[in-house]
């Protein structure tokens, strides 16, 4: 009997403890509440509410999909071969596009220098929902820094992430998440950029945004270290 109960409890606490590791997936996050979020904010559009719709995100974002696991892509590249997220081993930072969509003026300068000032923190990769011949040109902006990549449902393999990305969030959207592909923070949208604003202007205002962004990133990325080994 002696034995018995000491061996339970260590049951127990191996179970308990593997669950707590167990980390839902952002697939799974998504579908378990998108439908509620679209619901609500298609509620709050249709009522004029336009600030009241777009906190929603927010909420979606803090509440539901923070804290999952981003699922373990594989990212046809342009300028490398496949990008295997799981096979970086550092922060990765991901924003999509698609190429017949306008970008905001100096957004892929101000991207290019984040790039570089970030290089050895974090990998940037960006991911255009299009086809590979539709963005050769646009890809040669940027430079070898930044990972560029392109998915579209009729290329095999990329169902899932077009589905579980593109048909929920939008465009354009960014992805935080730490090298163990915690999802640590999402942004949607950039800045509105006035078409009479200088070049050198409208550059620095997409850097500042996007900066705060990755600052604020890893500010949060730290914390959660902290409360690990707190927890520990």
């Amino acid at each position: 009997m002696r034995l018995i109960i000491p061996l339970l409890t260590f049951i127990v606490v191996c179970f308990t403890s593997y669950g707590q590791e167990q980390k839902i997936s952002f697939s799974t996050a998504i579908k378990n509440n998108i439908k509620k979020y679209n619901a609500q904010t298609d509620a709050e559009f249709d009522k004029g509410n336009i600030e009241k719709g777009e906190a929603l995100f927010d909420s979606l974002v803090q509440n539901h999909l923070v804290g999952s696991r981003f699922d373990d892509y594989s990212f046809k590249c342009i300028n490398s071969r496949k990008v295997k997220l799981s096979k970086i081993k550092k922060p990765v930072f991901i924003i999509t596009y698609a190429s017949w969509c306008v970008m905001n003026k100096g957004e892929i300068p101000a991207l290019n220098k984040l790039a570089r000032k970030y290089d050895k923190e974090m990998q940037f990769i960006v991911v255009f929902w299009d086809m590979k011949n539709n963005m050769r040109k646009i890809a040669r902006q940027f430079n070898n820094k930044i990972k560029v990549c392109y998915a579209n449902e009729s290329y095999k393999n990329d169902a899932a992430v077009v589905a579980t990305l593109k048909h929920t969030l939008g465009f354009p959207t960014s992805y935080f998440l730490t090298g163990d592909l915690e999802v640590v923070d999402i942004k949607r949208g950039g800045i509105t950029i006035p078409k009479r604003m200088a070049f050198k202007k409208a550059m620095e205002m997409n850097y500042d945004v996007f900066n705060e962004r990755l600052v604020s990133f890893f500010n949060k990325k730290d914390l959660v270290k902290e409360q690990l080994a707190i927890s520990e």
